[in-house]
């Protein structure tokens, strides 16, 4: 008998996507946004509407979400991305929603074990880091994800930066939440893909906002080159893949010594890492 694809669901800052997923590929998918204030049961309540057509087609699911999962259960790191309640019981509820075994995990591991077993990252020490509306990441060693004792491994983002500046994130300066402020703040641009275009057009005050962004990401990726020297560093994520960005973050890290320069790759699965990850994942 044939296997039926995974339910794979990904619940990020400003979109939601779900898919149905057989091994690398992708079979189906739907998005709807996320509406922030809405909530968990709001977010769920979308999902389920969005692939009623789906029933019957999976035996089991996976969820890939922003924030912290532990247990189960579903906590914010940054309320600011997405209003998760501390202690959500996800696995338990949507078990109950779908009628089938559910896996949950943060959304930027789930993309770092894509980007392993069927992407940029294949078959080395890896580390993903996804740079959209907030920056997350994930690390693959000797095979392994790692996720850690309470499931915060891998969260760049979290990286304390300046704390003269009041405990300041790297995602509070990195993401593609901080250049939206840049941009209204500049009062010349309408959000992130106008101020990246005038980057690359070589305007000179967007090219420094968009520095000030590549900059700290580069000192974290040292930092992290040195704590554990992977092979390589994927980068995910709208900003993340946006034209240009990547080749910023290699200029700014050319001048670093050969040993501890990290090797910059575009993640290969795009949009989709978390859920083929995600889906992979699962315990079939």
């Amino acid at each position: 008998m044939q296997r039926r694809p995974v339910l794979a669901i990904d619940i990020g800052g400003t979109k939601t996507l779900s898919a149905l997923v057989d091994g690398d590929r992708v079979v189906a998918q739907r998005r709807v946004e996320t509406a922030r204030e809405g909530g968990p049961q709001a977010w769920l309540d979308a999902v389920a509407a969005s692939i009623a057509d789906w029933s019957g087609r999976y035996a089991a699911a996976g969820i890939a979400v922003t924030g912290r999962i532990a247990g189960g259960r579903w906590s914010a790191l940054n309320p600011a991305i997405l209003p998760v309640p501390d202690g959500y019981p996800l696995v338990e509820v949507l078990t109950e929603r779908l009628k089938v075994p559910v896996t949950a995990v943060n959304d930027a591991q789930a993309a770092a074990w894509g980007e392993y077993r069927f992407g940029a990252g294949q078959g080395t020490d890896m580390v993903f880091l996804t740079v959209s509306t907030g920056v997350g990441g994930g690390f693959v060693l000797g095979g392994r994800l790692l996720t850690g004792r309470s499931g915060l491994a891998g969260h760049v983002g979290q990286i304390l930066t300046d704390l003269s500046a009041g405990e300041q994130r790297l995602e509070d300066i990195a993401a593609g939440s901080a250049l939206a402020r840049s941009a209204a703040g500049s009062g010349r641009w309408s959000g992130p893909p106008a101020l990246l275009a005038a980057a690359r057009g070589g305007d000179p005050e967007a090219e420094a906002l968009v520095d000030g962004a590549v900059r700290p990401l580069v000192r974290a990726a040292r930092t992290l080159q040195m704590l554990i020297d992977p092979d390589c560093f994927v980068i995910g994520g709208g900003l993340g893949l946006a034209e240009g960005f990547l080749d910023r973050l290699r200029r700014q890290a050319a001048g670093l010594p050969p040993h501890y320069r990290p090797e910059f790759r575009a993640a290969a699965l795009g949009a989709e890492a978390g859920l083929i990850g995600v889906a992979d994942l699962v315990d079939l």
